[in-house]
């Protein structure tokens, strides 16, 4: 049996994706920007995407632009918002993803901005009243604090955050890419100025996402080039990408509802599972709460033992695919960045399990029954 549960770093791509991309490589080679025939029928897949995405997170098409991925698209919203925008001070947290702790690494080592932290609980949440005490004593702000975490499933209101955002005049960037497809966002009712977003996480292709960029927040190219993506982002648009990333978001939101329920369905089934299963078993962050975390994510802690070093490689053995934390750092012995910010984990073992639509009961039952054999 293989069982793949490792949706957080990717997810298997949909059919009905892998049809409307063929279809396009196949049938729509024109260089977007030629203005013959073949070139006109490309732009329009671009924009009739482009139009759909806007739709499903009520923005504007003219707000949607397409980048390589999600890491391509937090970089163009913080460095331009930092070139471009007057920002001299940056509030995050320190269980973001590596896309922006590295960015803002970066920017504090060439002294472009400082970087302030706000507190997090010993769950690995954060904190909104030191949120708001570090938006009164700095001007010129940039908030960036992600949807939800990528290892530990934390999830932040975006209205709260949205809202201090608004009264202390700072702008707001959030990495949406383990949530857009998975819970309902809507830039009407939630004002952000920027918006992070990767297929790969929804069932679509990799290399392409986009960033949803406010209007009103003008930043220059991260790459420059051609005049595609309305002077934003220079090179050839990947349109078969597009196309699938389009493709995906309307799957995903069209069918969010019946797919929470069977996700929501297998992480509490495992949840009670290896409780009864796994004396000294723990659960990082939120991820237990099946109301406050996202629920495709289910992280778990064991005693470090004997069998620790071999855990992840002998459960690869037994057709079982999950991970110790996110893919982005995989390589390292050392727990990553966002367990060791979690009180009394950093001597124990850690497991992200993460789900998806095509995952079932039976293959629940399968790991957890082989977890216990290889840990009790």
């Amino acid at each position: 049996m293989n069982i793949y549960l490792d949706n957080a770093a990717t997810t298997k791509i949909d059919s009905e994706v892998v049809n409307v991309m063929t279809d396009c490589l196949k049938n729509r080679y024109g260089n977007p920007s030629s203005i013959h025939a073949f070139g006109r029928k490309s732009r329009s897949l671009i924009e009739c995407s482009r139009q759909k995405i806007a739709e499903l997170i009520d923005a504007s098409p003219q707000d949607i632009y397409f980048t390589s991925g999600g890491t391509e698209a937090d970089n163009m919203a913080i460095r331009g918002a930092v070139r471009d925008l007057n920002i001299k001070n940056i509030i995050t947290s320190k269980i973001e993803h590596p896309a922006v702790i590295n960015t803002m690494s970066h920017l504090k080592r060439k002294n472009k901005a400082n970087i302030y932290y706000v507190d997090l609980s010993p769950n690995g949440i954060v904190d909104l009243n030191h949120l708001e005490h570090l938006l009164k004593t700095n001007k010129n702000t940039l908030v960036s604090l992600m949807h939800a975490n990528n290892e530990i499933g934390n999830l932040i209101c975006l209205n709260k955050v949205s809202t201090l955002c608004l009264k202390y005049g700072a702008l707001f960037h959030s990495d949406t890419v383990q949530t857009i497809g998975h819970i309902p966002i809507s830039v009407k009712e939630t004002p952000v100025d920027f918006l992070a977003c990767s297929a790969h996480k929804i069932h679509g292709p990799k290399g392409i996402g986009f960033l949803y960029k406010k209007n009103s927040v003008d930043i220059t190219p991260l790459i420059h080039g051609g005049s595609q993506e309305n002077n934003m982002r220079g090179g050839t648009e990947y349109l078969h990408g597009i196309v699938g990333l389009s493709k995906a978001m309307e799957i995903a939101c069209k069918n969010l509802e019946k797919d929470k329920k069977h996700i929501l369905g297998l992480k509490s089934r495992m949840i009670h599972k290896l409780n009864e299963s796994i004396p000294e078993l723990k659960f990082n962050g939120q991820s237990k709460d099946l109301e406050n975390s996202l629920y495709t994510i289910l992280s778990i802690s064991l005693p470090n033992q004997d069998y620790s070093d071999l855990l992840l490689f002998n459960l690869d053995l037994l057709g079982i695919a999950c991970s110790g934390g996110s893919a982005c750092s995989s390589g390292s012995s050392s727990p990553s960045h966002v367990i060791s910010q979690l009180k009394n984990r950093e001597n124990r073992i850690n497991i992200r399990f993460s789900f998806s639509k095509y995952n079932t009961k039976e293959e629940i039952d399968y790991v957890v029954e082989k977890l216990a054999y290889l840990v009790c």
